[in-house]
């Protein structure tokens, strides 16, 4: 079972991730949108979606940060492990409770505001389900498992971190799961599915940040092309022709 749940599954999901963006991008490029809601309402976006964007980028910044840098890096620098437990479990509240309450607010405002709600298809609902269950079960992990201590400590960079580069390396090691608490194994799984609906949803605006807007000019000047003109002026758009 472990191998099923931990190897099989996460693979069919990455693999999901992967084809799934490139069929969207070849066969849907006019649907490759954020289906942006804010001519319907503006003052509850204003405060849900900056604490939603800016709580998910530490987020995943202590993603990657716990799950690929080994222990053992950290400890050649000088970190001990109680700096790094108490910095990872302060800031990880801190971007959980920011995106657990901006969620909150754009799942509100989905919901209470008409034409919002009638622009709602059903992977917006499914996909916003599957994002809360993974973003709870991540803060129930660092609650009951680094402070609670609820079924004893666990060291997740010591299992569950080890699996996840493992996994990359393409030679998973599917008996770390199989060993971590049940938080932590939900919480993979709902991950590994909302990568795999990631293509289908409206979260493929991930990848179209407007990175052109930081060269291009203020204000885009069109310059007349004098040479085809002559010696003859320019006719009135009004002029009859003929």
């Amino acid at each position: 079972m472990n191998e099923f749940l931990f190897v099989v599954v996460p693979y069919i999901c990455l693999t999901t991730f992967v084809v799934g963006h490139l069929w969207r991008y070849r066969y849907d490029k006019f649907g490759w949108t954020t289906r942006s809601s804010q001519l319907y309402e503006n003052r509850l976006l204003r405060i849900g979606s900056p604490l939603f964007h800016f709580g998910m980028l530490g987020v995943i910044g202590g993603h990657v940060f716990g799950l690929l840098i080994p222990q053992s890096w950290t400890d050649a620098v000088g970190i001990s492990e109680h700096t790094y437990h108490v910095a990872a479990v302060g800031g990880g509240l801190l971007a959980g409770v920011a995106t657990v309450v901006g969620m909150a607010i754009l799942i509100y405002r989905r919901r209470t505001v008409g034409p919002v709600f009638s622009a709602t298809t059903v992977m917006d609902k499914v996909m916003y389900a599957f994002l809360a269950m993974a973003i709870v079960l991540g803060m129930w992990n660092t609650v009951a498992g680094s402070i609670l201590t609820i079924g004893g400590e666990y060291n997740y960079r010591e299992g569950v971190s080890v699996w996840y580069r493992s996994f990359l390396a393409f030679q998973p090691d599917a008996d770390l799961m199989g060993e971590a608490p049940l938080g932590f194994q939900l919480h993979a799984l709902v991950a590994f599915g909302l990568f795999a609906l990631w293509p289908f949803t409206r979260l493929v605006h991930v990848f179209s940040a407007p990175l052109g807007y930081l060269t291009r000019p203020y204000i885009v000047y069109r310059k007349r092309d004098d040479t085809q003109l002559g010696s003859h002026r320019p006719r009135r758009g009004w002029d009859r022709v003929g």
